[in-house]
C-alpha cells in the first residue's frame, strides 16, 4: 500500500510500506505525519515514533492519516496521540507566535488579544496552549515577569527599579509570591543570597566525592567531584554570598541517602528537595525524574514529552543547568545517536550511573 507524505522530510516522495515500516522499527520522528501505522491484532494506529511496545510485522498496517486509519475501523492511540499530533504543527506555531508576543513586551498582554493575534477564540487558545506547554498563558507571562527581575536584581537594580523594568503594576502582587520565584527574598536576591545559610556535608561515594547542600526547604545542591576541597568551591561558586556551614550529624541521615542514590541510581530514596530553577526548567527537570531507572532519553524525545518539540536546546541547557545529580536524572538522556553527550559531572561519572542502573 503506499502512502501520500506529509512531513516536510517526505513531502517530495511516496512511502511504501518496507520505508514505513523502517520509520516504525526506529521511531524516526521525522516520518510522524507522513505515515501512521495500525495493529489488527490491538485494533489501535500510532505514529511511527509511538513508544509503545513494538508490533510483529505481520499484524501492521499502514495509512496516510488518521482519518484513513479511523475509516478502516483503528482508534487512535492513548500514548502517542496520532489524530491530535496530526494538528499540532500548525498550532505549535500559533503558541510560538504568542510567546513571543509575550516575551517582546513588558506590558502584560490579555488573553483575548493573544487568542485575536493568533487567529483563536480566547478559550480555544487557552486550552491548546496549556496542552502544549503544560501551563496557561497567565502562568507563562508570570514566569517572564519573574525572570526578568531576576535579571534586574542580578545586574543590581533596587527591588522597586526590578519591579517596574518587569512590569509588575504593584509589588504586593510579585512580593506574595517572590520565595518561590527567586528562592528567596527580593533583596536576599539582589545580594547573591547574603542572608540565605546553607548547610553542607561532603562523603566518599562510588563516583568520588559527593557533596550534599541544604537549605530549609530542603536540599537544594547535590554536587560530584574528585576532593572535598573542589566540591566547597563549586557550591560557594553556585551561592556566593550565602553564609555556608558545614552539617552537623543530624544531617547525616540525609548525605547517607544521597550517597545510597549515587551509589544506587536506581534507587527510590525519599528525599526533600529545594528546587530553584525557571518554569521551564522545573518542567524539563519533571519529566526527566519521570524516566525510569535503566531507560534513556534523547533531548528530542525529553522536548516531545513536555510539549515542546521545537525546544530541543533549551532542554539541553536546562539539563546542563541541574544542581541536582542523581536526584534530577539528566545523566538518562543521550544524543540521538545513543552516544553519551555533555555531562556537568564528566562523561565518565554519566557511563557509571548508566551502567549501574542497567546492571
Amino acid at each position: 500500500m503506499s502512502l501520500s507524505s506529509a512531513s516536510q522530510a517526505t513531502r517530495s516522495r511516496r512511502l511504501d510500506d518496507d520505508s514505513a515500516w523502517q520509520a516504525v522499527q526506529t521511531r524516526d520522528r521525522q516520518f510522524d505525519g507522513a505515515v501512521y501505522y495500525a495493529v489488527k491484532t490491538t485494533g489501535i494506529y500510532c505514529r511511527p515514533s509511538c513508544p509503545a511496545r513494538k508490533p510483529d510485522r505481520a499484524n501492521v498496517v499502514f495509512f496516510g492519516s488518521p482519518s484513513a486509519a479511523e475509516r478502516a475501523g483503528y482508534r487512535a492511540c492513548r500514548r502517542c496521540k496520532p489524530a491530535e499530533a496530526a494538528a499540532t504543527p500548525a498550532w505549535a506555531r500559533r503558541i510560538e507566535k504568542a510567546c513571543r508576543l509575550m516575551e517582546e513586551t513588558d506590558v502584560p498582554i490579555s488573553l483575548a488579544d493573544l487568542a485575536r493575534a493568533v487567529d483563536s477564540s480566547a478559550h480555544h487558545f487557552h486550552r491548546r496552549f496549556k496542552a502544549a506547554l503544560g501551563i496557561t498563558p497567565k502562568a507563562y507571562a508570570a514566569a517572564l515577569q519573574n525572570d526578568r527581575v531576576r535579571g534586574a536584581l542580578s545586574r543590581g537594580a533596587s527591588v522597586t527599579e526590578a519591579l517596574y523594568e518587569a512590569g509588575f503594576s504593584s509589588s504586593g502582587r510579585f512580593y506574595s509570591g517572590a520565595s518561590d520565584a527567586l528562592g528567596m527574598a527580593p533583596t536576599s536576591f539582589r545580594k547573591g543570597g547574603a542572608s540565605e545559610q546553607l548547610i553542607f556535608a561532603t562523603m566518599p561515594c562510588s563516583l568520588g566525592n559527593v557533596l550534599v547542600a541544604a537549605s530549609t526547604k530542603g536540599v537544594c545542591a547535590i554536587l560530584l567531584g574528585n576532593s572535598a576541597d573542589g566540591l566547597a568551591r563549586d557550591l560557594r561558586a553556585l551561592f556566593p554570598q550565602a553564609i555556608l556551614s558545614e552539617a552537623d550529624a543530624a544531617f547525616a541521615e540525609t548525605a547517607a541517602s544521597v550517597v545510597a542514590l549515587v551509589d544506587q541510581p536506581a534507587s527510590q530514596n525519599a528525599i526533600a528537595l529545594d528546587i530553584r530553577g525557571t518554569a521551564f526548567q522545573r518542567r524539563v527537570w519533571e519529566a526527566l525524574r519521570k524516566i525510569p531507572a535503566g531507560e534513556t532519553r534523547s533531548y528530542s524525545e525529553l522536548a516531545a514529552a513536555i510539549e515542546a518539540p521545537g525546544a530541543v536546546r533549551a532542554v539541553a541547557g536546562a539539563c546542563a543547568a541541574n544542581k541536582l545529580a542523581v536526584a534530577i536524572p539528566c545523566h538518562r538522556v543521550l544524543r540521538r545517536d545513543g552516544s553519551l553527550s555533555g555531562y556537568r559531572w564528566g562523561p565518565a561519572r554519566k557511563r557509571a550511573l548508566l551502567d549501574k542502573e542497567r546492571g
